[in-house]
């Protein structure tokens, strides 16, 4: 097991006085046998109240409200957490009756959003003939998983500052290259075209002096169902496993249902934003990561009551 001190600060600078910003937050850690919070402290400017709900989902979900006319927002949350191994699946299940285990969960309500494609792919037809031709080289669909996750990371290239929270998967499989999050939208077409439900995951990738992409940052990798198992977490960025590094943080069907925060406010458009991950050791040392994805243009809000029209202020994050 591990303990992490992770801060995650976002600010954003306004160039003049804005007012009524609406914001959600998804920075809560996920409870369950992987990892188990020990405090949480969130703090925003104005202190106003967080109203709580839980997703459909299972994701813990902040909103809140900054009315009072202001020219700075800053949202500063601090964790303390505590993770552990994540455990193997049995796979000695023979393969048929695993993928007719797969087959099954079509028909039922709580895998729909995780076995289908909601994004218009042009190059569809072409990436059915890799899954086709890439699957015949795995067996069960534990051995598929990490197979196309093996195959996302060594056919992309781990670049910064090519793609952004909008880049479209025809984008990412023309480019053959992006960031953490491009990698997890990529590892998704492939598995849910196999016949094996996934979801995106946002969290973090703490450090462990191991070399990792993302350490110390915000990350995004992908959980694989596992017939008679469950979701099975798998990093394409680094080619492995979610281990104890791994800190999550909500699931998904993509990025757009795990946002860490995003809103909308009345005022001028101007604005700069700036976001900040520091992962502290149980020694103290810290450890800051670098954040790849530009986040898209923000507009002001055009009514007092447009929050569920808002636009994505996305950290980039997500993104290593």
């Amino acid at each position: 097991m591990a303990k992490f001190k992770i801060r995650h600060i976002t600010k954003y600078l306004y160039e003049n006085m804005v007012r009524d910003s609406a914001n959600q937050i998804m920075l809560y850690p996920t409870k369950d046998s992987h990892q188990t919070t020990l405090q949480h402290e969130i703090v925003i400017t104005g202190d106003p109240f967080v109203d709580i709900y839980v997703d459909a989902y299972g994701n813990k979900v902040g909103t809140f409200t900054h009315a009072r006319p202001h020219q700075e927002l800053v949202i500063d949350s601090r964790l303390l957490i505590e993770t552990f191994p994540q455990p193997l699946p049995d796979d000695s299940t023979p393969s048929e009756l695993q993928w007719l285990e797969l087959e099954t969960l079509r028909k039922r309500l709580d895998f729909v959003d995780f076995m289908r494609q909601e994004e218009r792919i042009n190059a569809l037809e072409e990436l059915r003939g890799i899954v086709a031709e890439e699957r015949s080289k795995a067996g069960t669909p534990l051995a598929a998983a990490r197979h196309f996750c093996d195959y996302v990371f060594k056919n992309f290239e781990y670049r910064r500052g090519i793609t952004t929270v909008e880049t479209t998967i025809d984008e990412i499989w023309k480019l053959k290259s992006g960031v953490c999050q491009d990698f997890a939208h990529m590892l998704l077409v492939l598995l849910r075209l196999s016949g094996i439900p996934a979801r995106y995951v946002s969290g973090y990738v703490c450090p462990k002096k191991n070399g990792m992409r993302g350490e110390g940052a915000t990350h995004a990798w992908v959980e694989a169902y596992i017939p008679f198992f469950g979701w099975f977490g798998v990093d394409p960025t680094n080619n492995s496993t979610a281990g104890e590094a791994h800190v999550k943080l909500a699931v998904g069907k993509n990025f757009g249902d795990c946002s860490p925060i995003k809103g909308s406010y009345r005022g001028t458009s101007n604005h700069t934003l700036d976001v900040v991950v520091s992962v502290a050791y149980e020694d103290g040392q810290t450890t800051e990561g670098e954040h790849d994805i530009t986040p898209p243009e923000i507009k002001p809000s055009a009514t007092k009551n447009s929050f569920r029209r808002h636009q994505e202020m996305q950290m980039q994050q997500q993104q290593q």
